[in-house]
């Protein structure tokens, strides 16, 4: 099993989850935070005054699936997400030991 966390701009999340659940892959979740990476934060202009936002608004998607399943969902991620322009995102794959259902407690890619 395998967790994706993907981190993208707010306006992409709608298209992205329109996608995935096209595709029939359902169940993420979704947080607003914060970060830098290569844009180091933005530029905006205020009542004439420019200042620097250090930290950039952004999206992250974490979503549970099969071995099977992930390169396909990174795939839709990348193709929905990819502006080609800095501060698209980034997506992390990690490796998962288990996942358990809390309600009935099932384990394993039942669970998912």
């Amino acid at each position: 099993m395998k967790k994706i966390e993907a981190v993208v701009r707010h306006h992409k999340l709608d298209e992205i989850k329109e996608a995935l659940v096209t595709k029939g892959f359902g169940g993420m979740t979704a947080t607003e935070v914060q970060g830098f990476g290569r844009q180091k934060g933005q530029t905006e202009t205020y009542r004439g005054a420019e200042y620097s936002i250090d930290f950039v608004p952004k999206i992250k998607i974490e979503i549970v699936c099969t071995d099977e399943q992930c390169q396909e969902i990174v795939d839709t991620i990348i193709q929905k997400a990819q502006s080609g322009q800095i501060g698209d995102g980034k997506i992390f794959i990690s490796e998962l030991t288990d996942v358990i259902r809390i309600r009935t407690a099932e384990t394993g890619a039942s669970a998912i």
